[in-house]
């Protein structure tokens, strides 16, 4: 743990309650809370100060302070007492905060900014973040329920181990129930094997449904002892995990998934579960890279 939280801020609405959000992750976690402000306009060679003709605080440098100023000021606000540093970087969002991330234990964004096209539910730097990102990102969407679970998709892939910690920790630093959920349907599920070797493809009625729920268990087991205050709902779902996991977060207070599954396509770092459910959630999403992922191999949880 670095004892640091990331926010990205823009002056959209958007970034304003991803920074009330991040106070109150950093403040959970005693951890420092670094505003940053990726000012592109430097590389373009474009005039910072103000204009000749214009007021002696204008200009484009004077705007950027602003935006992180009000930002501070906001998180302050929402949590009195919490360490609150500035940092306005040079260089694209992207870049600016997949390198902030590499020192941090978590990076907030909102799912919005001002450079967004009119209709796309999610911005490309809260989606690049979740696929790039060098820790947890936490994509604050819709207001969570305050007292609702916290949400883990579970999918049983090696990789997703990191997410189930994640949430683990979440749960308890929120005091919040865990409500681990597994969905699956007789395409996506493995097939368990047979009992009987001479009739190789059948299986006894139920066997999918108990496999899955071995699954189930089995990805979450060991993590209690660590964490012996959270309180954990083990639910399977015979249906679509995108559609479980969006549903289940109508009544949560976060949704955490990894970054990819067990049914991805190699070399995607972003799944269509992640991908839909950070369109979609009714919650805040955090999106948990595979430690696989970490290591350069361009593999990772769901």
């Amino acid at each position: 743990m670095s004892g640091l939280v990331i926010v990205g801020v823009d002056g959209s609405a958007s970034s304003l309650g991803a920074v009330e959000t991040a106070a109150r992750e950093a403040r959970a976690r005693a951890a420092t809370l670094r505003v940053v402000h990726a000012f592109f306009w430097p590389a373009l060679h474009v005039p910072l100060g103000p204009s000749p003709v214009g007021p002696g605080d204008g200009g484009l440098r004077a705007l950027a302070e602003g935006l992180l100023t009000e930002a501070v000021e906001r998180a302050r606000a929402t949590a009195p007492g919490l360490e609150v540093e500035q940092s306005l970087l040079t260089g694209d969002p992207l870049t600016v905060l997949e390198a902030q991330s590499r020192a941090a234990d978590l990076v907030v964004v909102g799912s919005r900014g001002m450079g967004g096209f009119v209709g796309l539910l999610v911005g490309s730097t809260a989606v690049h973040l979740a696929a790039h990102g060098r820790c947890p990102v936490l994509v604050v969407r819709e207001q969570p329920t305050p007292d609702g679970p916290v949400v883990l998709g579970v999918d049983g892939s090696p990789a997703g181990g990191r997410a189930v910690d994640f949430a683990f920790a979440e749960a308890e630093l929120r005091k919040a129930p865990l409500l681990a959920l597994h969905a699956w349907t007789t395409w996506n599920a493995p097939l368990p094997a047979p009992r009987d070797p001479s009739t190789p493809y059948a299986n006894p009625p139920g066997a999918l449904a108990a496999e899955e729920e071995r699954l189930l268990y089995e990805a979450v087991a060991g993590r209690q002892e660590r964490y012996p205050g959270v309180v954990v709902e083990h639910r399977i779902v015979h249906g679509g995990t995108r559609e479980s996991l969006i549903e289940a977060s109508r009544s949560a207070q976060l949704l955490v998934v990894g970054s990819r599954g067990r049914g991805g396509f190699t070399g995607l770092l972003l799944g269509s579960v992640s991908q839909a459910v950070l369109h979609h959630a009714h919650c805040p999403v955090a999106v948990v890279r595979g430690a696989e992922t970490h290591e350069g191999q361009g593999r990772s949880g769901r």
